[in-house]
């Protein structure tokens, strides 16, 4: 995938520039940008996508309300994939992507892994104190990998980051199986709510498939935020 840990900023930075504003997207937003990049969709593919979604919008004979949500240019981001996938076959381009420099250096990388360290054991600390047993013991577990990553297999320029993206997409989905067994019902329903509420505008404009990954990315990032749990991925670097 081009610009692979970019993802978020270009994908971002594309729907304000369509947009014509510099409006922040919503959580839900964010939600949607990854399970674009948990389904694999090339970040070019997306981009297209969002283009051609506000093209067709500006096309439009009576422009009186903005495009409020990312979540309005899913049905043409899918579409784009699609033409996308058909071109490969056609002509016979699919397979591995070429080599290419790492884009943070080692040093980064361990900083990182390590700070994501101390903020989980300072997460096990709060359950602790809130008396949560079952999720002290998995935050141990995941703050103790995390420095054996950054002890052991951050050490050189060629170190293999989308294996340690691999290991730590990994580690996130013990997290966020942890977080949603400690949260209680009523902050689940509360969450529930929550994605009730921000997907009611575009739901008929997505499948049931781009709906059920979104909640399933919208819950994991809640349940995260409200747990003080980093994210992992070297998206957030």
């Amino acid at each position: 995938m081009q610009n692979y840990f970019n993802y978020f900023t270009e994908i971002e930075e594309c729907y304000q520039r369509c947009r014509g504003t510099r409006t922040l997207l919503s959580p839900l937003d964010w939600a949607l940008i990854e399970s674009w990049k948990e389904a694999g969709l090339p970040l070019p593919v997306v981009m297209l996508g969002i283009e051609r979604a506000f093209e067709k919008f500006k096309a439009r004979p009576r422009k009186y309300r903005l495009v409020n949500s990312l979540a309005y240019c899913s049905q043409e981001v899918v579409r784009a994939a699609e033409e996308a996938r058909t071109a490969e076959v056609q002509e016979g381009t699919t397979g591995a992507p070429s080599a290419s420099a790492a884009p943070f250096p080692p040093e980064e990388v361990r900083a990182f892994v390590l700070r994501n360290a101390a903020a989980v054991e300072r997460a096990r600390q709060t359950a602790r104190e809130g008396g949560q047993q079952a999720l002290v013991e998995d935050l141990a577990i995941v703050a103790a990998e995390l420095r054996g990553i950054a002890e052991r297999e951050v050490q050189a320029p060629s170190t293999d980051l989308e294996q340690l993206e691999s290991r730590f997409s990994v580690l996130e989905d013990k997290l966020t199986a942890s977080l949603t067994r400690a949260a209680s019902v009523d902050l689940l329903a509360r969450f529930r709510s929550e994605i009730d509420r921000g997907l009611a505008p575009s739901r008929r404009k997505m499948t049931a498939l781009q709906i059920e990954s979104l909640e399933r990315q919208f819950l994991k990032k809640r349940l995260f935020e409200h747990h003080q749990v980093p994210r992992l991925s070297l998206f957030y670097l």
